[in-house]
């Protein structure tokens, strides 16, 4: 029998067009494993996660850069649909601040937690961010945003190369615009480059004092805060690849208890007065040893199933449990646990994993997704082969430039 009540069934909701979001097919997994009726609100054209055997129905996504209203009128349709109040899983940020701010109007339809719609701007946006940790004494590395071109070279210069550039609000990076949310600046030239377009990201540049990598920087806290704001579920865990390396999505990650990493979680969450699933982003100074917070994402992040207790208990089931009135297993957590990104790490796939291993894409109760994912990874693959610059066409403009 399972512990969850699989009379209410669950809304994957993710607006972004990625169709190599494993986190959402994590969910669905881990959802649909423990008998309740999963729906996925997501791009399903030649997404593998459509292809999974737990999905119970594919319905359209609201556009790339939706307004809330346009978000809550596609929700409200899709739960006539199912036709019973469901547990809602936003699985990305732009997702989670829509059904936020559109909470009250979502409410006779879906189960969600109880969680102001500010609260979740104000963590998810990386300007409101730096300010919170400053009000909370919390790590953070130095920020600037900059008014002006000659403002973002100053900016460079006090905090010198390489810099962090940010924007504050990456949701609402348009789509094909080549923006990416975090990148490395290597020049004051670049800086002024990107601030140039501020305008077309719809939000303002943030420069970011670096933090190198290194061995056991990297960290990473999942876990749920349930009604009466204890954080359950989920872990620490520590970044062993991520893709891009030093500033990307983890690739390769490993449970790892780290006592000072959570009761920082935990008294960031309680501080805040947050509700619902959190994935935050830690990195150690080498010269202080300090944690510095660098996301908070109001959302599962898409590794959580690392986060897998003995009693199968993750964030994503948490939630559901929560919301339905269900007591919470008490499981024991599994350190050395490890998480892999095939397309992203196929080498990291085939170690040996002796404390166990959650693999991305494959399962083998759920074959397809994973076979799914690797004829759409090579033909994206090959178009980017293809589409890159050959030696002699760089040459060719090499010449003219002369």
């Amino acid at each position: 029998m399972s512990l969850l009540d699989v009379r209410v069934p669950a809304v994957v909701l993710r607006i972004d067009r990625n169709p190599f979001h494993h986190g959402t097919l994590g969910a669905v997994r881990s959802l649909g494993r423990a008998g309740v009726d999963v729906h996925v609100v997501a791009d399903g054209a030649g997404s593998p996660v459509r292809r999974s055997c737990f999905v119970r129905g594919v319905h359209t996504p609201p556009p790339p850069g939706a307004d809330p209203a346009e978000v809550a009128r596609v929700l409200r349709a899709v739960a006539a649909r199912v036709g019973r109040p469901a547990v809602l899983v936003p699985m990305d940020d732009a997702s989670a601040l829509a059904v936020g701010r559109t909470r009250e109007e979502l409410g006779s339809g879906y189960l969600l937690p109880s969680l102001p719609g500010t609260l979740c701007e104000r963590v998810a946006d990386k300007a409101e961010l730096a300010r919170t940790c400053a009000a909370l004494d919390v790590a953070h590395p130095e920020t600037i945003a900059p008014d002006s071109p000659a403002e973002a070279v100053t900016a460079v210069a006090r905090l010198g190369l390489p810099v962090v550039a940010k924007w504050s609000r990456p949701w609402l990076l348009p789509p094909g615009a080549g923006l990416r949310s975090t990148v490395l600046v290597h020049s004051s030239r670049q800086a002024r480059e990107l601030y140039a377009r501020s305008q077309e990201a719809g939000s303002p540049l943030l420069l970011q004092a670096f933090l190198p990598p290194g061995r056991d920087r990297d960290w990473f806290v999942h876990g749920y805060a349930d009604r009466s704001g204890a954080v359950r579920a989920g872990g620490t865990g520590r970044k062993q690849r991520a893709r891009p390396r030093g500033a990307g999505l983890t690739s390769v990650g490993r449970w790892t208890a780290n006592p000072e990493v959570g009761a920082l979680a935990e008294r960031i969450t309680r501080a805040l007065g947050y509700r619902g699933i959190l994935d935050l982003d830690f990195r150690r100074c080498g010269a202080t040893g300090r944690y510095h917070l660098l996301d908070f994402n109001p959302r599962p992040g898409a590794q959580f199933r690392l986060f897998t207790d003995s009693a199968g208990l993750d964030v994503v089931r948490a939630l559901h449990l929560d919301l339905t009135h269900r007591p919470l297993p008490e499981g024991a957590p599994r350190p050395g646990r490890a998480f892999v990104v095939e397309n992203y790490a196929p080498w990291s796939a085939l170690r040996p994993a002796p404390a166990g291993r959650e693999l991305a894409w494959h399962a083998p109760d759920d074959r397809a997704p994973g076979r799914a994912m690797w004829r759409l990874w090579t033909r994206h693959a090959a178009g980017r082969v293809l589409r890159r610059p050959s030696p002699a066409s760089l040459g060719g403009l090499t010449r003219l430039a002369r």
